[in-house]
């Protein structure tokens, strides 16, 4: 039986995700790994969870079921166009419609209380306030507040188990993501990033996450692995 520490890590399938994971065995821990099937559109992202999680030989996982399309309101969980061929500078100046209502807090939420049932007083989610699209709760002022938050709502923070959240990436850029990845062994050939994957998954390389993707591969002075139908 593993006497490792066990850390909740929150997996996508995204390319932040999977370096996350990455980074809590690195850290030491026995990840246990929990994806979302929400309704997103982009659902295609869970099998590249799945496929992040045996490479890195992950035996604890579980996916939760959400039907976020009851709330909608998102152009990933509605009849809402995802913005395309957009500039950088536009992708960062104002929260998109790809913006998700309260999916980091409901997350968070599910992962906090399995910690607790698997005795971990951590938890990994893979937010960057550097290139990323926007996000409220991408910010490290959510994560400060969702941490206390957790301080206070749980039986093991009564009982004295502090409560971490762990956001290694919070402070870097695509770039410096994607060279600590590949220094990690992080296969991003098995990743999926696309917000509006086209036939057989490819990535549609004109959405925001493909552009910020890209970008950043080139600024690592990396090829992209994975597999899009047209590359900006």
């Amino acid at each position: 039986m593993s006497r490792k520490k066990k850390a909740v890590v929150l997996l996508s399938g995204g390319l932040d995700s999977a370096t996350t994971l990455a980074i809590a065995i690195k850290d030491g821990f026995e990840p246990c790994v929990m994806s979302f099937n929400y309704g997103q559109r982009h659902a295609v992202e869970l099998q590249s969870a799945h496929r992040v999680a045996d490479s890195m030989h992950v035996s604890r996982r579980i996916e939760v079921e959400i039907d976020l399309r009851k709330i909608g309101g998102s152009a990933l969980t509605d009849s809402i166009e995802v913005p395309k061929d957009r500039l950088i500078g536009e992708i960062s100046h104002e929260i998109p419609v790809t913006y998700v209502p309260a999916r980091n807090t409901i997350f968070l939420s599910y992962a906090l209380g399995w910690a607790e049932v698997l005795g971990s007083s951590d938890i990994y989610i893979g937010v960057n306030a550097v290139d990323f699209s926007g996000y409220p709760d991408c910010r490290p002022e959510f994560i400060e507040a969702f941490e206390r938050l957790a301080n206070l709502a749980t039986k093991a923070a009564v009982e004295h188990h502090t409560i971490t959240i762990h956001t290694p990436l919070i402070n870097l850029t695509k770039a410096d993501i994607i060279l600590t990845g590949i220094e990690l062994g992080v296969d991003y050939s098995l990743t999926s990033s696309c917000y509006d994957p086209v036939s057989e998954g490819l990535a549609c390389g004109r959405c925001d996450s493909c552009i910020l993707r890209l970008r950043g591969f080139s600024q690592a002075g990396v090829q992209d692995p994975a597999r899009y139908a047209k590359r900006v």
